[in-house]
């Protein structure tokens, strides 16, 4: 029988793996469902005047219902007392939730081939918590088809020449005569090469202007003989002005087909690079701040965007009046328990990201000292232990969550990378080989630059061993041609 996450569960995953500012948005959702809970304008103001509060009536008791204690504004767990029903118990549902994710595990070890360990299966593993979804641009998708076409080598390079000029939005930006004038490349072999990548996805790419993006799509859709081709090659700027009348008498066909084919036009993309756009909206807030004090590194949690919550008096006050009948004490409590259960998340939460934080300045200290290529190996599985949770959860605490270092902001998923191991027995991470590599391939002669079997040796003589596969591996990640299309005549 499958088994189903309780709602409250559910929820305090989804508030995990949430960014800074989905999370409030998550909150002030939440607030508007429950009417118990409101958000303190001023945190430290709210708890001045609640030590205040409690010193002016520490000598004088109020009545309250037994079943359900208030909730107080701030969690503390050490204060925090034993709740009498399971689902206040915030540490008991989390341990529920461990044991659940270690039955489904346990499942599917049963029903599926007995586990082998190996060097493969562990790079995989890694691969698919740790690894970065990095966003493909229009030339690094362009380039590399040109890799896998048929182009010979001798014409390769003018290939990256033309991709290097088509715009973002999928246009050639230069003329073919000026580029052969520029370059000495005969007009005919631009004609042809610029060709093949007019052939490349998406359809459209490579065009000079408007009207060959719109015959390119059509083309490549068969769609050569359609009246939308017509127009498109005989009157395009007598659609572009909407004479549609015209378009019909000069094509022999009625007012109604040109609507038609003007609307199937429509549909057609004017920019074939749209979908490799980044998204300029997307904003980062930084989860953590790792700050210099004094000789080591501090991390804080960024709590200025979160709402700070607490239970409204109001209905703390309506709980403890005898007046207030069963039904609503009824209702009330199963609003102040899962607004507690809420309050207990945000914390546990936050917690756990500080602890992964502290876990990096631990782990990572070459890193804030020196920068990126001094990042050493680490995996989830040892952050997991540490901190005393399961992999998925450090996973899905640092999915989307970005840390401010003095090397500047990075995606905290960026601290967890597979390693090398060094020639005197050390560990460094991949990313800073790839920095070291990029580096090199930056200071090298633009007349002679480095063949693959040079960066190996000297990569090695910076004690960092790789197999000449390894390098070139690295440098298709990077995006770095082979030697012999970077060099500069």
């Amino acid at each position: 029988m499958a088994q189903v996450l309780a709602p409250q569960l559910q929820q305090s995953l989804a508030l995990l793996q949430a960014p800074t500012l989905e999370l409030r948005a998550l909150v002030t959702q939440e607030m508007q469902q429950n009417v118990v809970l409101e958000e303190v304008p001023d945190i430290n103001q709210e708890i001045d005047q609640e030590d205040r509060k409690r010193e002016e009536e520490r000598d004088t008791p109020e009545p309250v219902d037994l079943a359900e204690p208030p909730a107080d504004v701030k969690y503390d767990p050490a204060t925090e007392p034993p709740a009498n029903e399971p689902v206040d118990d915030f540490q008991a549902e989390f341990e529920r939730l461990a044991q659940l994710d270690q039955e489904w595990r346990d499942h599917f070890s049963q029903t599926s081939v007995p586990n082998r360990t190996s060097a493969e299966d562990e790079e995989k593993r890694a691969f698919m918590f740790e690894s970065l979804v990095a966003e493909t641009s229009l030339q690094e998708f362009l380039m590399e088809q040109l890799r896998m076409s048929d182009l010979p080598a001798s014409q390769m390079q003018v290939g990256v020449m033309l991709v290097g000029n088509i715009d973002d939005y999928g246009y050639l930006q230069l003329k073919l005569e000026d580029i052969a004038s520029s370059t000495g490349v005969p007009l005919e072999q631009l004609q042809e090469i610029l060709k093949l990548i007019q052939g490349f996805h998406p359809p459209g790419v490579g065009a000079r202007d408007l009207r060959e993006c719109l015959l390119l799509q059509l083309e490549r859709a068969g769609r050569t003989e359609s009246l939308e081709y017509r127009i498109i090659r005989d009157h395009m700027e007598s659609l572009g002005k909407r004479r549609l009348p015209e378009i019909a008498r000069q094509t022999g066909t009625h007012v109604e087909e040109v609507q038609e084919a003007a609307e199937r036009i429509s549909h057609l993309e004017p920019r074939p690079g749209r979908a490799f756009l980044p998204d300029n909206q997307q904003y980062v807030v930084p989860e953590v701040f790792i700050q210099k004090v004094g000789d080591d590194y501090q991390a804080t949690t960024n709590d200025e965007q979160i709402p700070h919550l607490r239970i409204s008096n109001i209905y703390k006050d309506m709980m403890a009046n005898p007046a207030t009948s069963e039904a609503d004490r009824e209702y009330i409590r199963d609003k102040i328990r899962a607004g507690k259960f809420l309050i207990k998340s945000i914390h546990q939460r936050q917690e756990t990201i500080l602890k992964i934080a502290n876990e990096i300045i631990k782990r990572q200290r070459e890193f804030l000292d020196k920068g990126v290529t001094h990042l050493k190996p680490m995996t989830m599985v040892q952050i997991a232990e540490v901190v005393g949770v399961h992999e998925t959860t450090v996973s899905r605490a640092v999915s989307g969550k970005y840390v401010q270092t003095p090397h500047g902001v990075f995606e905290m998923k960026f601290f967890f990378t597979s390693g090398v191991k060094t020639a005197d027995g050390g560990d460094l991470s991949n990313t800073s080989v790839k920095e070291m590599l990029l580096e090199l391939v930056k200071s090298e002669p633009p007349s002679a630059p480095y063949s693959d079997d040079q960066i190996v040796k000297l990569l090695a003589e910076k004690n960092i061993v790789l197999a000449r596969r390894t390098v070139a591996k690295y440098r298709s990640e990077l995006n770095i041609l082979p030697s012999n299309l970077r060099r500069v005549y």
